[in-house]
């Protein structure tokens, strides 16, 4: 299928691993000139590079801090005009309310809450002096289930989920099209890490961290090229008429 996306811009934040990468490499198939924005500039050019030699497209990077305000601000005037914005960068620690003190609390959601809003009120008005553009929020499936264990990251992920809901309501009237993504768990390095640790924890055997997934749905994780599949479709004008909208994509777990 084609999805009519050659050469359409895209910024994706978060850019330079996970479902981040494997969302540009999918937009790199589909003709999509890049600009990647991450915090650690020497991954970021790596993962920029290996792009590039595997798909005939711009990729640029802009290293930045999004739980900052003045550098999402600073990464909207540099990368200039985009036709489509993925947020996904941001992962929030686990923990219930008295495990998650103020200062992790108030850190993780600078960048994963704050972070996505704030990179969407710099590029929304850009976006609507063009004519248009597409939004996408990758949240997360915790937003859907209340997990008092994970108490920072449900709360925020449920905000960004209102937010997005909200926001998309609104935005067909500048022809900007604003929806989100809640993956559940998903095999990347930072899940692995985490899975190894419990494995260890557990079995005696990091090594043996797929034996924990045996209770997932297909008693596995998603991948992340699956979520950036997805990702993909959705910001392609074959999903013209989704705004507002939330796609959960976690094995029908929720």
């Amino acid at each position: 299928m084609d999805l009519q996306l050659s050469g359409k811009r895209a910024l994706i934040t978060g850019g330079s691993k996970g479902i981040g990468l494997a969302t540009a490499e999918v937009l790199a198939e589909e003709g999509v000139d890049l600009v990647l924005v991450a915090r650690d500039a020497a991954v970021l050019d790596m993962a920029a590079e290996s792009v590039r030699a595997r798909h005939q497209v711009a990729v640029s990077v802009i290293a930045a801090d999004l739980s900052r305000d003045a550098d999402a601000r600073g990464v909207a005037e540099q990368a200039g005009a985009v036709d489509i914005l993925v947020n996904n960068a941001g992962a929030i620690p686990p923990g219930d309310l008295q495990q998650v003190d103020d200062a992790t609390w108030r850190r993780a959601w600078d960048l994963k809450v704050f972070g996505f809003i704030s990179l969407c009120r710099a590029i929304y008005p850009v976006m609507a002096g063009r004519g248009g553009g597409v939004i996408i929020n990758v949240i997360g499936s915790a937003g859907e289930k209340f997990n008092p264990g994970y108490i920072a990251g449900t709360t925020g992920n449920a905000g960004l989920i209102a937010f997005t809901k909200s926001l998309g309501r609104a935005s067909p009237a500048d022809n900007i099209r604003v929806l989100g993504i809640n993956p559940g768990a998903t095999a990347t390095a930072r899940l692995e890490m985490l899975m190894r640790h419990r494995a260890a924890a557990s079995l005696g055997d990091a090594d043996r961290w797929m034996e924990l997934c045996a209770d997932m749905p297909f008693a596995r994780p998603a991948t992340p090229r699956e979520i950036a599949d997805a990702v993909a479709f959705l910001v392609s004008p074959r999903s013209a008429y989704t705004s507002g909208t939330m796609l959960t994509i976690d094995g029908g777990a929720a």
